[in-house]
């Protein structure tokens, strides 16, 4: 075990799926001579050339329509998409051809790309480096998509995504890649140096793709959240003092409604907590899933937190997130109700 923080533990789950199989190939743009604009893969061409972590020009739509044809010719690849923000000029090449190869081939053909791609908030970068589109993804037939919290969920999940015959949409919470959070969860960031790590395997391991984590236990209150809000949530527990079950999506698609069903019908109570924004985010897929499988234990009416149904502001990133303040007035007022 090796103390790592999430930009360590993606750099490592790299190193090791490029070090086991020699079908995985690296591209995005600075990902080579660079190192990502984030570190994630610092030194990786240096070790293993520039034939399998390539430079990519800056053409998100060439990035994917190129992963994809080296997926469907025997090779694995893994792009990355500098900011998930940058995504949208490769949309078409995701879901028109990515996600459609296997079914309109009749299973003759499939693409294993994986598209590792940062998220959220976290670096005051404003409306065009900080949107989190993970439900616009989610709703699409055809790719898995995924989201860690920690360093340890983030390699076993990113190897377990490079080895999968599906495509995988690898989303990356900026917010924490250097660690949960440098005191108060409602305020930036300040030193990275001062980041606490996790504790992370240096070798091969995997994560399953389609179960969340309970990480925390309880019994009167059930969190459903993901990425940054997993830590959110529980700082938001604590300070209220109600002894909530905090669970971690971590697969938002295909979804583990088994864990979520069996939490709350044991608690009565959910609140569901996400970054992105409120108006038909993935939140409302979840509890219209939670509604349907525990109905009748719920004491209360299901309840979310959320981002603003606003861009993603510069100067006020941190009165848009939803951090510690709102999550405990949403814990008080649903332990309130019913």
């Amino acid at each position: 075990m090796a103390q790592m923080n999430m930009v360590e533990a993606i750099r490592s789950a790299l190193d090791v799926i490029l070090d086991k199989d020699p079908n995985v190939i690296i591209l995005g743009e600075d990902v080579g001579y660079f190192g990502g604009v984030f570190r994630c893969t610092d030194g990786l061409q240096r070790k293993f050339g520039e034939h399998r972590v390539i430079d990519a020009p800056i053409a998100e739509g060439g990035i994917i329509g190129a992963a994809i044809g080296m997926g469907i010719n025997g090779l694995r690849p893994v792009a990355e998409i500098q900011f998930a923000d940058y995504i949208y000029p490769g949309f078409d090449q995701i879901v028109s051809e990515l996600a459609r190869i296997r079914y309109r081939s009749s299973g003759d053909f499939f693409s294993p790309v994986t598209i590792r791609t940062p998220c959220g908030g976290g670096i005051r970068g404003g409306q065009t480096h900080s949107q989190s589109p993970e439900a616009i993804f989610a709703h699409v037939t055809g790719i898995r998509s995924v989201m860690p919290s920690n360093p340890y969920d983030a390699k076993g999940l990113l190897i377990s995504a490079i080895e999968s015959d599906d495509p995988v949409i690898f989303f990356e919470p900026k917010r924490i890649y250097n660690g949960p959070f440098d005191g108060d969860p409602d305020k930036p960031a300040v030193s990275w140096a001062s980041h606490p790590k996790g504790e992370v395997p240096e070798s091969y391991y995997t994560v399953p793709l389609d179960r969340a984590e309970v990480v925390v236990a309880g019994d009167e209150l059930t969190i459903v959240t993901y990425g940054t809000l997993v830590h959110v949530a529980k700082a938001a527990a604590e300070e209220v003092g109600v002894r909530a079950e905090i669970i971690d999506v971590r697969s938002l698609s295909p979804l583990d409604v088994a864990t979520l069903a069996s939490s709350v019908n044991k608690t009565g109570r959910c609140l569901i907590a996400h970054e992105a924004t409120r108006f038909a985010g993935y939140g409302a897929e979840l509890a219209a899933r939670i509604q349907k499988e525990c109905f009748y234990s719920l004491e209360a009416p299901i309840s979310r937190i959320a981002g603003w149904d606003t861009p993603y502001p510069h100067a006020f990133e941190w009165q848009y997130f939803p951090g510690k303040k709102r999550v405990v007035n949403g814990i008080r007022k649903i332990m309130e109700e019913g």
